[in-house]
């Protein structure tokens, strides 16, 4: 009978924030292993979805541990980033759109999404055409895995006028970036892991937000794409703060 795996002192609470046209769904494969070891886990979510905003809050009881990825981090109030006494990135970035000519194909691309996201005089066509850029989105997200694989979320159906506006407020956040967000707790431990085959996050932006955070530990995962959906980094990350909180 094998051991039971155990439980890391102190107790751990995670916050975990999807990114982008993504859902709380995201984080369920990391459940089991939360589960077993005794954590507290909170996953938030926008509200692309089906299912409602929500926006986890820290608890009186445990190291408090941020885990987000991609535009995640972006998504979080102030106060919850600082508060946080451990946190992790994964697929992520300071600034999203590289600066000078090695951005301007990004930044056209991005507003060719805006334009999808738009409303018009039809809005059934509105939302089929969302729901289109959404999908064209999760092909690129999941690569070089199929899509498939990836989790339920806004792009199964035709996207109503809240959730456009919504993608479209968050899509011009990701565009504005420019550095970590208000309130990122620089002094704790950080750890950032890279999908090496990453299509939505550019080199460039992961190597300036490697020479943002010089202190961070930083692993890459070959062949990842920017979803993790066949490379997981969850046996890294948990590696990770089981060396971070060792005695």
């Amino acid at each position: 009978m094998a051991a039971p795996t155990p439980v890391l002192a102190p107790v751990l609470q995670v916050i975990a924030m999807h990114g982008w046209a993504g859902t709380a769904a995201s984080w369920d494969p990391w459940l089991p292993a939360a589960r077993d070891r005794g954590w507290s886990w909170s996953s938030g979510d926008r509200g692309y979805g089906t299912a409602p905003p929500l926006l986890p809050s820290w608890q009186p009881r445990g190291l408090r541990v941020l885990i987000a990825h991609s535009l995640g981090i972006h998504l979080l109030p102030p106060e919850l980033l600082a508060a946080a006494e451990c946190v992790v990135v994964l697929a992520g970035f300071g600034r999203f759109v590289p600066p000078g000519r090695q951005g301007r194909p990004l930044r056209s691309a991005l507003a060719a999404m805006d334009a999808a996201l738009a409303d018009t005089p039809d809005p059934t066509a509105s939302a089929l055409r969302a729901q289109a850029l959404l999908r064209d989105f999760l092909v690129q997200a999941a690569a070089p895995d199929p899509v498939s694989l990836m989790p339920p979320g806004p792009a199964d159906q035709p996207l109503n006028a809240a959730a456009r506006q919504l993608l479209r407020r968050d899509l011009a956040l990701l565009a504005a970036t420019a550095d970590l967000p208000a309130g990122f707790p620089e002094g704790v431990p950080v750890l950032l892991v890279e999908a090496g085959d990453d299509r939505i996050v550019a080199p460039a932006a992961r190597e300036l937000l490697a020479h943002r955070l010089p202190r961070a530990e930083r692993i890459v995962l070959p062949g990842a794409g920017h979803a993790f959906l066949t490379t997981p980094p969850q046996a890294a990350v948990l590696e990770w703060l089981q060396r971070i909180l060792a005695p």
